[in-house]
């Protein structure tokens, strides 16, 4: 049945300042014991941040297609604690904690209910063609701004 919302994709959303977004450990995702295979957990967390930036109406598609500039992880500090495993439902939980001129750092925790499996702190900065930072869009910096939670 065309139409219908099987045929959407799933979008996470904002709940308390928190961007969350669900998803299922498939297969793919572990290794021959089940077990979620390490670099995945950063695929789960990047996911999670192209939809929080598409939500928030971030088009990075049309920037990259039009100036040809991007946001670029420059760095990531990630613990695990717990392994998940095949067919585990999870979520990733996305905090905007800074905003630069040329950069955003988003802490990230992907939990099994109240369980926090891996947690992370990534540096996204916004480079041009060559690799060099510049100062992102005021109209981005200001989406960001909306959504920081920064503890004072």
């Amino acid at each position: 049945m065309a139409g219908n919302s099987f045929d959407t994709p799933y979008r996470g959303g904002f709940v308390d300042g928190e961007h969350r977004f669900a998803l299922t450990v498939y297969f793919e995702d572990t290794d021959t014991a089940g077990v979620v295979y390490y670099a995945n957990y950063l695929k789960f967390m990047e996911r999670a941040r192209s939809d929080m930036l598409r939500i928030v109406e971030i088009d990075q598609g049309a920037m990259l297609r039009g100036e040809a500039s991007a946001y670029f992880v420059t760095h990531v500090d990630v613990r695990y604690r717990r392994p998940a495993r095949l067919g585990d439902d999870l979520i990733v939980v996305s905090k905007v904690k800074q905003v630069r001129a040329s950069s955003v750092h988003i802490q990230q925790r992907v939990m099994r209910g109240e369980e926090v499996l891996s947690d992370a702190t990534v540096t996204a900065a916004f480079l041009d063609s060559a690799g060099r930072p510049r100062r992102q869009p005021g109209d981005w910096v200001q989406k960001f701004q909306a959504i920081t939670t920064q503890e004072r």
